[in-house]
């Protein structure tokens, strides 16, 4: 029966509970009996299922949540320690802002030592742009004193060109991922294939829709696997917000529902020259404050911290 329900992809006791009788019935050579049986004996196995106090949950909290370096320090102190496992964190801002480099350097710091700010873990990257450039994980290595070919070895890639491939490599991820130490996914962007797949507005709720399905999919997998979720976001032009009153007119694509399934939201403009602003936008333990880094093509961040 363990077998079967690997082959449906369902690969914890956690996964199990994250499922739905209705999607587990789907599944062939499970009866309603052998359902009810496994989700009894995976409530047993998962203490994180049940009712518990809140003093658990710290140190349930505690003992669990890592926090991955983003290899600036006025980014670290800015998010309280870098990026954190089992949360959504979405990325947004215009092109050359440097969301793709912030994933890049993530790549390599999550394969760090815990007391050197990583996840010691690998890295999966879902890249719906083309922008994954492994060449640009080399120089970033080095910085760190790692060996590239390790590095780019303890990466796994997939394109996704489609919405349903988005959804459907999560899949043989999730087997990967129960098999193997992986500390950080990132897809980017969230949003491209789809504003592609469903371009009229007579196609909007359908679109909502499956980004709902694929962020519902992200945020099982954080949770189930101890994983840190990055997402980067397009921006578009707000045209309720006249440029008249608002400094700033964009907004991130994919609305309220995105808005919502995030743990996490930072933005990123451009400041002077090369200078990155970040801002921390909505945050659950976090203060809402700014930090500026430099993206340059050198591998290297100089990054000050600036209060608001």
């Amino acid at each position: 029966d363990i077998r079967k329900a690997k082959e449906g992809g369902v690969h914890t006791c956690q996964g199990m509970l994250m499922t739905t009788r209705k999607n587990l019935s789907l599944i062939k050579g499970l009866s309603e009996a052998k359902i009810e049986k496994m989700l009894e004996a995976a409530r047993k196995l998962c203490p994180a299922h049940n009712w518990r106090s809140a003093t658990e949950v710290e140190q349930e909290r505690q003992r669990d949540i890592v926090k991955i370096s983003f290899g600036a320090d006025a980014i670290n102190e800015l998010l309280d320690g870098g990026l954190e496992s089992k949360n959504i964190t979405e990325m947004f801002g215009e092109y050359r802002t440097g969301k793709t480099q912030l994933c890049h350097t993530l790549c390599v710091t999550t394969q760090l030592p815990p007391e050197k700010g990583g996840g010691a873990g690998k890295v999966a990257f879902i890249d719906t742009e083309g922008t994954f450039r492994p060449e640009r994980i080399r120089p970033i290595a080095a910085r760190f004193n790692l060996d590239a070919d390790a590095v780019l070895d303890n990466i796994v890639y997939v394109r996704a060109f489609t919405h349903e491939q988005q959804m459907e490599v999560l899949v043989p991820l999730v087997a990967k991922m129960a098999e193997e130490p992986f500390r950080l996914l990132i897809m980017d962007s969230i949003t491209a294939n789809l504003r592609v797949d469903f371009s009229g507005r007579g196609e909007l709720a359908e679109r909502q829709q499956k980004l709902q399905q694929i962020l519902s999919r992200l945020k099982k997998i954080a949770e189930e696997f101890n994983v840190a979720v990055l997402m980067t976001n397009q921006v578009m032009s707000d045209p309720s917000g006249g440029a008249m009153f608002v400094a700033d007119p964009k907004k991130p694509v994919g609305g309220h529902v995105i808005a919502h399934a995030s743990t996490v939201r930072l933005s990123l403009r451009k400041g002077k020259g090369e200078q990155r602003i970040m801002k921390v936008v909505d945050a659950p333990n976090l203060a809402e404050a700014e930090a500026s880094y430099a993206i340059s093509s050198a591998p290297s961040y100089a990054a000050v911290m600036t209060p608001l």
